[in-house]
């Protein structure tokens, strides 16, 4: 039997268009300072059964469908308490990551597969295909959630499988990656980085269905910052993983610090610029104006310096082996 994101408590859909008060996110117009997406413990909402998942999980909504002008539909984060989960469910006109962004580990599903992985990592969910998460430990773990569709319209079909006790693979059998500051190599100049700024490339536009174009981790140390230059057919919204900083959007300045969204549209600049004991880390998600506009961007060349991709096969991450 399918069910339609019928949730215990609270829904997919109605985080989506949860107000800021209640869930965190940012406004859909506004100041830049209003339309960052803010991290608070306090704000989450609390749900048992998550896509008839194994148990409770805290969550928000930091981005939603207008945050930008392109087809980034949501991005969410929260925690995932010990026994909790995400049932398994499929998405057939959007896509969607799960990336647990703590220390430890996680079981990750896609298709029935579910192999224990460490993290800091993610799996994308590609249009089609069904994931899950389950979480086996005695902590929470931090979990950031992004979808981005054919168009601005979420789906899902439920199947009812929580995933607890499921068989494990040993090796994924499905795309994934882990958030390591060790493979980080010299920013690309696309970024304008000034300083020592290092880069990867976590996912490549191959990997995506949707206008969907990348997800890049990138590290500003201190006193260092980037300037990439606006574009009219790339969106990007940032995530701050680690550290603190500025970004100035459209001559506006706005401190930001880990936990934050940041929604960067099409024909905008943004400069992020460090500051604080520790480097400013970002999770960076691009988001093509249409599918044209990403073929494009898929035929430019990589944007990691000579050396810093790693050659396919063994010692090479998985998601350093595609575009």
């Amino acid at each position: 039997m399918s069910r339609k994101s019928t949730l215990a408590g609270i829904t997919l859909a109605c985080l989506m268009t949860a107000t800021p008060v209640l869930a965190q996110q940012g406004a859909a117009t506004g100041s830049l300072s209003q339309r960052i997406g803010r991290h608070d413990v306090t704000k989450l909402n609390t749900s048992q059964s998550v896509h008839a998942g194994a148990g409770p999980m805290r969550f928000g909504a930091l981005l939603g469908a207008q945050a930008l002008s392109t087809n980034l539909i949501f991005v969410h984060r929260g925690e995932i308490l010990p026994g909790g989960g995400i049932g398994q469910h499929f998405h057939n006109h959007c896509e969607e990551m799960f990336v647990i962004l703590s220390e430890g580990s996680a079981e990750f599903t896609i298709n029935g597969r579910t192999s224990t992985m460490p993290t800091p990592a993610g799996v994308p969910d590609t249009m089609g295909n069904a994931h899950g998460i389950y979480n086996p430990g005695s902590t929470p773990i931090q979990w950031l959630n992004i979808n981005v569709g054919e168009t601005k319209t979420y789906d899902n079909f439920d199947l009812g499988d929580n995933r607890v006790g499921a068989a494990k693979d040993a090796i994924p059998q499905f795309i994934n990656f882990r958030i390591d500051q060790t493979l980080l190599r010299p920013a690309p100049a696309t970024l304008n980085p000034t300083g020592a700024v290092t880069f990867r490339r976590l996912l490549g536009p191959n990997v995506f269905y949707t206008p969907w174009s990348y997800f890049d981790h990138i590290a500003i140390p201190a006193g260092a910052s980037i300037a990439p230059a606006a574009s009219p057919a790339m969106s990007v919204a940032y995530y701050v993983y680690k550290g603190a900083g500025s970004v100035t959007v459209n001559g506006e300045t706005v401190a930001i610090k880990a936990g934050d969204a940041v929604p960067v549209d099409l024909n905008q600049g943004g400069t992020f610029t460090q500051s604080g004991a520790e480097p400013l880390e970002l999770l960076a998600i691009g988001v093509a104006k249409d599918m044209a506009a990403k073929t494009a961007y898929s035929q430019l060349p990589p944007p990691m310096p000579p050396g810093g991709r790693g050659a396919p096969g063994r010692g090479a991450p998985a998601a350093d082996r595609g575009n």
